[in-house]
């Protein structure tokens, strides 16, 4: 039998009890719950940090009563984001994380409102209407309660809330409902765990392939590359150190390493990769880093070039902003070796494109990537080891189920003394955007002023440059000349420009520390995990940072609009955007995330259980695949 601890807003139960259960479920009582596994009470407060979140959870209860439950940053106390119901799973080792089975939720928070569709494990999908009471047996109990077809319905006890999920289809068509009694959800389930088999073998087949290839093993660490890493101007996180020996253990082994490093925006993957770099270097080996958009590229070559100045290491890169002169110099000196560190966009991709060494390569969100970029990646993967960056473009729990065929580093705790972004939805006002660049300006502070149309971008900046005279502004746009874009952003990035009136090129990446307000006109237009990229380029640092989103006015938005507008507001806080992420799926549907046959599969049992039950089968055929043969 699943064992956990469900807890519920307005649920009735005393404090000593829900202590008594976070002690059968292993967890440690400390004076401050900073580590998963600890709880710690203070007054009517309880606060614990669950097995597989990424932060602590904050109970409050008024006498017998949960008053409200919600995320917290555990340094400075802040709410996050609140929650309806969380479960807390017993506290495991993280080697026996891997027992799994389909009974057990991925998404550890479960925020279901009143007429979302979900999923339970044995019915199917309905729709919640909400939280009764029901008599049994004299005693008075809370029930889910879940509308199926032809209006029945299932009240689900207490015990068994962890088999009904949120149904997120990634389509943007509403599901149908089940009908309660009948097999077709059993036979439904069956056919969609009979095919997964498939997949699974399918990801343990392309997992045996790596595992057969040699690579090179680097060596240990040398001196140099403690004194590089001591050299990293803020703390590191637990996230960032963990993250760094699982690379380093992977560069060391004879398999080729493919890992994923997963982390929100600002959360440090590129030192992480950086540190990677060096000790490739150190070993002798070149590296390339592959990058999406040739500002990306500029911003990674003056970080590498800035961390690594100290060190006899040569860095490169190969982007549009080189003249074709200077492309082919840089392409024959990558050749004879005498480049360590290349940084490129696609170009790097390019059959006239030679390595004397190769070593490593880094890819910063592949999923940016075509298809042809992606199959000339498959073979260099042959090549190096690879390490992928990606800022959670899809939800976690996917990347979980296929944690059986993909190494994955999770980097989940923000910088120390990181500030969420306070984020604003307003309508177009000259007086209020006026008083917005002026406060930054009046600290010392840069702007992003992001207007996406190219045709009246100056027109933009001349109201800039209007209202506030003294503002030294500049516009930055991918149609300009390479050279000329290059200088703006450098220009920026010295900080002798104050106001950056820009497109999206700034999307990806970019790190201006000094630059913390951002204003995007017209951001109904945009994608909400576009909008989270964008808001990523400020309050990367300790200075209060502010992002403002132009819209429309209310009654012109349309209702996708509007709820990625709601999401964003909502999910602001440090750590968003796995939240953000998962919304955003639900709002425009998945794309090419994965092929046509599986969405049809996540479509009819929705994506949580999908990915349970791939991860199920994942661990089925290990275990089948390890088994050694009885001895009579």
């Amino acid at each position: 039998m699943f064992d956990a601890l469900e807890l519920f807003v307005g649920q009735m139960i005393e404090l000593e009890a829900v202590i008594q259960n976070l002690t059968a479920l292993k967890y440690t009582r400390t004076s401050r719950s900073l580590e998963e596994g600890e709880f710690s009470v203070r007054g009517g407060i309880l606060e614990v940090f669950p097995t597989g979140f990424d932060s602590a959870v904050r109970i409050d209860f008024d006498d017998e009563k949960i008053k409200v439950i919600a995320s917290v940053n555990s340094l400075s106390g802040k709410s996050i984001w609140q929650h309806k119901i969380v479960i807390l799973l017993p506290f495991l080792t993280r080697a026996s994380r891997s027992v799994f089975n389909a009974d057990i939720p991925l998404n550890n928070f479960i925020d279901i409102q009143k007429g979302d569709y979900v999923v339970h494990n044995n019915h199917g999908i309905g729709r919640y209407l909400g939280v009764e009471e029901r008599t049994h047996l004299n005693q008075v109990k809370q029930h889910l309660v879940i509308e199926y077809d032809r209006g029945d319905r299932l009240y689900v006890p207490k015990h068994d809330m962890h088999l009904v999920q949120k149904y997120v289809g990634l389509n943007k068509r509403p599901p149908r409902l089940y009908k309660l009694g009948s097999q077709e959800w059993k036979r439904v389930r069956a056919t969609i765990q009979k095919r997964l088999q498939r997949i699974a073998a399918e990801l343990l087949h392309t997992q045996a392939v790596r595992a057969s290839l040699v690579g090179h093993r680097f060596l240990a660490d040398t001196p140099e590359q403690k004194i590089f890493e001591a050299a990293f101007p803020f703390e590191e996180t637990p996230d960032q150190r963990r993250a760094t020996q699982e690379v380093k253990k992977d560069m060391e082994f004879a398999q080729p390493m493919d890992r994923l490093l997963c982390g929100d925006v600002g959360y440090g993957k590129t030192e992480v990769a950086l540190r990677a770099a060096f000790k490739a270097v150190m070993d002798g080996k070149q590296v390339a880093v592959l990058v999406p958009t040739t500002i990306l590229a500029e911003q990674h070559f003056y970080n590498f070039s800035r961390r690594l100045k100290d060190f006899p290491v040569e860095v490169g890169m190969l982007s549009r902003f080189r003249t074709h002169h200077e492309q082919q110099a840089i392409v024959k000196r990558v050749q004879e070796g005498k480049v360590d560190i290349i940084i490129g966009t696609h170009r790097l991709l390019s059959q006239d494109i030679g390595f004397k060494d190769l070593g490593l390569i880094i890819v910063d969100e592949e999923q940016r990537f075509g298809v042809r970029a992606k199959e000339r990646l498959k073979h260099f993967r042959l090549l190096a080891d690879v390490l992928t960056l990606t800022a959670t473009p899809i939800p976690r729990t996917l990347y979980m189920a296929l944690a059986g065929a993909k190494d994955m580093s999770i980097i989940a705790t923000p910088p120390q003394n990181r500030i969420p972004v306070k984020t604003e939805i307003i309508s177009f006002d000259e007086d209020f955007i006026t008083q917005a660049i002026q406060r930054e300006l009046q600290r010392k502070g840069q702007v992003f002023f992001l207007h996406n149309r190219v045709e009246d971008i100056e027109q933009i900046a001349r109201i800039v440059i209007k209202q506030i005279p003294q503002a030294r502004v500049a516009v930055a746009h991918g149609q300009m000349s390479p050279k000329l874009l290059e200088a703006i952003m450098l220009k920026f990035l010295e900080g002798t420009i104050d106001v950056l009136v820009c497109t999206t090129i700034i999307e990806s990446g970019i790190d201006i520390p000094n630059a913390n307000t951002l204003i995007v006109n017209r951001a109904d237009q945009f994608g909400l995990a576009d909008l989270h990229q964008l808001r990523g380029r400020v309050g990367r640092f300790t200075r209060k940072a502010y992002a403002y989103f132009i819209v429309r006015s209310e009654e012109h938005l349309t209702k996708i609009a509007q709820a990625r507008l709601e999401a964003l507001e909502k999910h602001s806080g440090l750590g968003g955007g796995f939240q953000i992420a998962f919304e955003d799926l639900q709002l425009r549907g998945a794309g090419n995330l994965l092929g046509q046959e599986q969405h049809g599969y996540i479509a009819s049992i929705g994506f949580d259980l999908y990915c349970r039950l791939l991860k199920e089968s994942v661990e089925h055929l290990k275990r089948m695949n390890n088994r050694e043969p009885l001895h009579g």
